[in-house]
């Protein structure tokens, strides 16, 4: 997160005070290999379609800096500021102190408390928020105790340690609150797999496949890397032994 600011910064500092440095550096280029350099004094005259309505007073220099440098570094600036803008930065950072590295450095009960109250309302009800509270002071002291929660790094190895141990059942409000942050979505690239995938299954002749069996189909497509590791046969077991439960039930 704060590379994100830093980045955000950077570029709008090159946006105010780099073209002097970045003109000086092309024209070099240009002069070095023989390119040759345009007059940046001279009006600039558009090569397509608006030579006849653009205004007169419009130099060559005044189009690259302000039609192309700075358009281009606004795309990016917007770029960012989309992906990362106040709402998600708050969010994942709030988010990432949860992370157990450097025992638990980075814990912090009220950022967290503040975390659900603010970003995941509906998936906590007022009493599990009170709840929370608790549970977080009692997870913290067993937390820097516990052998099997010291050494860990990552949220990833949190969630799994603490259904290893069953102390998922214990802390299961941190452990709701876990497995929510970590499928939050920290870009389109889940979205557009989805899409590139729906037009591989939903075909011209497949164009009436129901919207479940799609779904499933779908989810099989993109996670074909985890798929391939179940077997047939450990499916079947899997639908009979289901089968069973629900005769005994």
């Amino acid at each position: 997160m704060h590379l994100v600011r830093s980045t955000k910064t950077l570029i709008q500092n090159l946006r105010e005070e780099g073209w002097d440095k970045l003109l000086k550096n092309v024209t070099s280029f240009c002069e070095k290999h023989d390119i040759e350099v345009p007059q940046f004094s001279a009006s600039y005259v558009a090569r397509q379609g608006r030579s006849r309505h653009q205004k007169d007073h419009i130099t060559v220099e005044h189009y690259l800096r302000v039609e192309i440098f700075f358009v281009t570094i606004d795309k990016q600036l917007q770029e960012l500021n989309c992906r990362f803008n106040d709402q998600a930065m708050e969010l994942l950072t709030l988010s990432m102190t949860l992370v157990p590295k450097d025992a638990y450095k980075a814990f912090n009960i009220e950022d967290i408390c503040t975390l659900v109250d603010k970003y995941y309302p509906m998936d906590f009800s007022e009493q599990e928020k009170i709840n929370l509270h608790f549970q977080l002071q009692h997870f913290i002291v067993d937390a820097r105790q516990d052998s099997n929660l010291k050494n860990l790094s990552t949220m990833q190895e949190l969630c799994t340690c603490l259904a290893t141990t069953k102390k998922s059942e214990v802390y299961y409000l941190i452990d709701r609150l876990l497995r929510l942050i970590m499928t939050l979505p920290v870009s389109t690239a889940t979205t557009e797999r989805s899409f590139s995938a729906m037009k591989i299954i939903k075909t011209r002749l497949r164009n009436k496949m129901e919207a479940d069996f799609l779904a499933d189909s779908m989810i099989v497509y993109i996670e074909r890397d985890i798929a391939t590791s179940f077997s047939s046969d450990s499916i079947i077991e899997h639908f009979k032994s289901l089968k069973e439960r629900r005769a005994a039930l």
